[in-house]
């Protein structure tokens, strides 16, 4: 038994010891509104964004729905990043014009498609030309800027060019395993182990 809570005690600072990884799929999601722009538009368009990254294939998944918009669909962008999380406005990040195949001259329509992030065409030019001049750095901004909650999905129409319905993209929770998780899971462990000897 000594020599089972040994091995128990020895994996559990094994796992103490480990470097922590980050997830490599990251989701985050956005509620649009007409109230969410800034300045605010009177527009009863809603729609909802679920932007999925994976930072080791370094892709993008965008995945749209909207309608009731009062103009006319012209561009839908990510931008990125603002000053401050969650509030104020910030260029261009991803493709212009628009998003390759986006749903234009509509006022409802979806949309999915994955970006190649390690590709110049994924990105607004004067965003890389910003953020370092390389797409590499333009890429770390990027997501950065979505983690710290600073970039918004927006979708412009032809009755409000600066953006009609948009929205903060913000991290899905429980993604990323907390270091204080797994202190715990190792807690539990040798709480076990001793409960366990304690009735031998």
């Amino acid at each position: 038994m000594k020599h089972s809570l040994f091995v128990l005690a020895m994996a559990v600072s094994m796992l103490a010891a480990a470097p922590f990884s980050h997830a490599t799929i990251i989701q985050y999601t956005a509620n649009l509104s007409g109230p969410n722009e800034t300045p605010a538009t009177a527009s009863p368009g809603t729609g909802s964004a679920v932007v999925t990254i994976d930072d080791v294939a370094n892709t993008m998944r965008v995945e749209v729905m909207f309608s009731g918009l009062l103009g006319n669909t012209t561009a839908a962008h990510i931008h990125c990043c603002t000053a401050n999380p969650l509030t104020g406005t910030a260029g261009v990040a991803t493709t212009t014009p628009t998003f390759a195949g986006f749903p234009l001259g509509v006022t409802s329509g979806t949309y999915d498609n994955i970006l190649d992030m390690t590709l110049a065409s994924s990105y607004n030019p004067s965003f890389v030309t910003a953020h370092g001049g390389t797409i590499a750095l333009a890429e770390a901004d990027l997501f950065n800027g979505m983690s710290l909650d600073e970039s918004y999905f927006n979708i412009h129409t032809t009755l409000f060019g600066g953006g009609e319905i948009r929205g903060f993209l913000t991290q899905v929770p429980g993604q990323v395993p907390e270091p204080a998780t797994l202190a715990l899971l190792g807690f539990g462990l040798v709480g076990l182990g001793w409960s366990r000897h304690k009735k031998v």
